[in-house]
Formats: structure tokens, C-alpha cells, sequence
């Protein structure tokens, strides 16, 4: 995880995109400005003093627009810059000032906004500010003496005409550089905590997809464990059979083939678990402390939990049971099992609980159903659903869960039943 914060951290660089938006936007304001200073010409408004020669109004007009086309790129530069033909400009009473002063903001808000270093940023935009209210005490002293004896005739306040004109000049800088330090400061923040949510989120993200993964080898586990409790009992009567086979094989051949009939039927079935097994087991290592196994001869048990659970719970078993072998009895159980404790967990309101096991033709079908609603949208990669579509595809089933039309829950798997339980049913 990303642990860059406060003044460690770095902002990115601007994307093309916005680069290409600083280029627009400062030759859109490099025109604007060039068209404020004709304006100004035209109405001789020249508050700064005798103005220049045209070119040199138009260069310094430019001079203080145009390098923000690069301002996020290199913002201290842009604000080094900027300042200076400011400052400059002023000093040579060029009449073009509106557009200059948006610039000037411009830049010292974006020194705030992108400056890398963050130390070098705050230490560049005090000292340009410092400067500029220096300027300003320049500025009013070099004035103050060619202000001529009726400019003030008509004032009428208590403030001394001089002094109020100085005190409201100070007061307009300090809120335009203030404004353009604490805007600029409050983007950088605003920046960085973007970042921080978007580390945060991609550290849940994997920590989600974690969990999940251990849900799934842990759930592999198990199941393993139960497919090798089924191989190993299949090998032992495997065993007993080839014995009682070896001793009545001279006196009774129809004995001995019965039990070797059986033999090559329990062998089947075992190399059929040992496929399973083999297919699900990921892990290297199996703790202690298992779960005895638990079959769909023990789904009523799980539905009278529901019952005291305080839902109305009902079994049905619908079709003519067959004998299942043990790994897919474990499967049914374990999927019925995790949808009724969904149901008692997360179903809100729920009254009504229906489990249902159908013997098919080819396969054996559980459907579980509620009447409930979800205290939360549906997590296709809960730890639980996790755990019941693993079962499911190791024994090459189909598994539907979602809400149903009239309102509720269901949650539906369907399993091939093996070829050769169906022929000796």
C-alpha cells in the first residue's frame, strides 16, 4: 500500500488532457488580455502613468499571459515569471492590468495546486506575495508626491483621503493573495486525499480478493478432506470384499463373483471420488480439528434450526430417493446448509422458509426458497455463495442464485447423479 502522505507525497503530473487545456487557456487569456489593453487604449484610462510605446505594451502583456500555458507543467517557473513581468510591467505603467492580476492569481494558485515540493511551494508563494506587497509600499511612495491637491475634494469620510485610499488598496491584496494562497493549498489537499481513498480502496479490493481466496482453498480443503474420508472407506470394503472373494473362490464361484462384482463397483466409485479429490485439493498441508461429515440424510436437522430460528420451515422430498454417493450426499447438505444460514443472517423479514429436494431422472435438484429481503445487495463473491458454487462445480453441477419474481430469495443447484447409481437404483 501507498503510504505517502502530507508533505511526502507528490502529486502526479498533469495528463495530456490537461495540458492540453492549460494551452487553450492561456492563449484564450493571452487574447483576452491583448483585447483589454486595445479597450483600455481606446478609453485613455492610464491609472498607472504615462504609458509605454504600443509594442512594449503589447510585450509586456504577453510577457505576464502567456506562460500559463505551461503553469501546471512548471508552476514555480510560471509563478517566478509571471511575478516578475508583473512587477516589471507595472513599473513601466503598461495600462493593461485586468487580465495581468487574473494571471498573477492564476499562477500562484496552481503553484499551491501542483507544486511537487511542498516546502519549496509555500517558501516561493510567501516570498512573491511578500514582494508584491513591497511593490505596493514602492508603489504608494513613489505616488503619493504627484497626487494632485483636488484629487480628494470631493471626500467626505473621517479617514484622511491618503490613508483610506492606502488602507483599502493593503485590504483588496490581502484577500486577492490570501484567496489565491488558500485556494491553491485547499486543491493540493483535496488532491492528496483523492489519492489516499484510491490507495484505501485498492487495499480493500485486495484484501477482498484475499479473503476470497482463502475461502475458496479453505473450502477446497474441506471438501478434499471429505472425498478422501469417502475414498478410504470404498478402499476398506474393497478389502474385505477381495478377502471374503479369496476364501469362497473354490467353494462357491457364484459367492466369489458377487463379491468381485462388488469390488469392481466400489473401485469405480473410489477412482470417481479420487478424481474429485485430486481436482479440488490445493493445498499442501490439512489442519486438524474437521467437521464430521454430514449428508442429505441430515437436511431435516438443518431445517428444524430454521424452525427455532422462529421462521416456518418446511422439507419436502419430492421423486423416489436414491442412494447417493457420499461425496454428493456432503455437497447437497453443505449447500443446503449455507442457504438457510443466509436466510436466518441476512433476509430481512423473512417468515417463510422452503427447502425441497427433487430425484430427477439424471440428477438430484435442491431448492431452497425464502420470503425475506436482503438487508444488503447480493455479493456475487460472498464468502458463502463462494464456498456453495465450489461444491457445486466439483461434482459438474449448476447453481442458480438470486431473487425471485413474486419477492424472496431462492437458491437453486442442480447435480448429475452418476451413471452408475441410476443403473443400480
Amino acid at each position: 500500500m501507498n503510504t505517502d502522505t502530507g508533505d511526502e507525497w507528490r502529486r502526479r503530473g498533469p495528463t495530456p488532457e490537461q495540458r492540453r487545456l492549460d494551452l487553450y487557456g492561456g492563449l484564450a487569456i493571452t487574447v483576452l488580455a491583448l483585447f483589454s489593453l486595445t479597450l483600455t487604449r481606446s478609453t485613455g484610462a492610464f491609472l498607472l502613468g504615462p504609458p509605454p510605446s504600443w509594442p512594449e505594451q503589447i510585450l509586456w502583456t504577453v510577457a505576464v499571459t502567456l506562460p500559463l500555458i505551461w503553469r501546471r507543467r512548471f508552476p514555480a517557473t510560471v509563478t517566478l515569471v509571471v511575478s516578475a513581468a508583473f512587477i516589471a510591467a507595472q513599473a513601466r505603467s503598461a495600462p493593461e492590468t485586468q487580465l495581468s492580476s487574473w494571471a498573477l492569481f492564476a499562477a500562484l494558485y496552481t503553484l499551491g495546486a501542483w507544486g511537487q515540493d511542498r516546502r519549496m511551494a509555500r517558501r516561493l508563494r510567501i516570498g512573491v506575495i511578500t514582494t508584491m506587497f513591497v511593490w505596493l509600499g514602492v508603489y504608494y511612495a513613489i505616488s503619493i508626491g504627484s497626487i494632485p491637491e483636488d484629487a480628494f475634494a470631493h471626500a467626505v469620510g473621517p479617514v484622511p483621503p491618503v490613508l483610506a485610499a492606502i488602507v483599502s488598496g493593503v485590504l483588496v491584496n490581502v484577500l486577492y493573495f490570501g484567496l489565491a494562497y488558500f485556494f491553491g493549498e485547499t486543491a493540493w489537499l483535496a488532491a492528496r486525499r483523492q489519492h489516499e481513498l484510491a490507495a484505501q480502496a485498492e487495499e480493500l479490493r485486495r484484501s477482498q480478493a484475499e479473503a476470497r481466496g482463502r475461502a475458496v482453498i479453505g473450502e477446497r480443503v474441506r471438501i478434499a478432506r471429505e472425498l478422501h474420508d469417502v475414498v478410504a472407506h470404498h478402499v476398506s470394503v474393497m478389502g474385505v470384499q477381495a478377502s471374503a472373494a479369496r476364501r469362497v473362490i473354490d467353494r462357491s464361484p457364484d459367492k466369489a463373483r458377487t463379491a468381485l462384482t462388488a469390488i469392481e463397483e466400489s473401485a469405480r466409485n473410489a477412482v470417481d471420488e479420487l478424481r474429485r479429490m485430486l481436482g479440488v485439493l490445493r493445498a499442501s498441508e490439512v489442519g486438524p480439528g474437521a467437521e464430521l461429515p454430514a449428508g442429505i440424510d441430515q437436511v431435516d436437522a438443518v431445517v428444524e434450526r430454521a424452525r427455532d430460528a422462529g421462521l416456518r420451515a418446511t422439507l419436502g422430498v419430492y421423486g423416489d430417493p436414491t442412494p447417493l454417493p457420499e461425496s454428493l450426499s456432503q455437497a447437497v447438505y453443505r449447500v443446503v446448509q449455507e442457504a438457510v444460514t443466509n436466510v436466518i443472517r441476512h433476509a430481512t423479514g423473512a417468515g417463510v422458509l422452503d427447502v425441497r429436494i427433487r430425484y430427477l431422472a439424471t440428477e438430484v435438484e435442491v431448492d431452497v426458497t425464502d420470503d425475506g429481503r436482503a438487508t444488503r445487495p447480493p455479493n456475487a463473491d460472498g464468502l458463502g455463495l463462494v464456498g456453495m458454487r465450489e461444491r457445486v462445480t466439483t461434482h459438474d453441477g449448476e447453481l442458480e442464485v438470486g431473487p425471485r419474481a413474486g419477492g424472496g430469495w431462492r437458491v437453486r443447484a442442480r447435480f448429475p447423479v452418476p451413471v452408475a447409481v441410476r443403473e443400480s437404483a
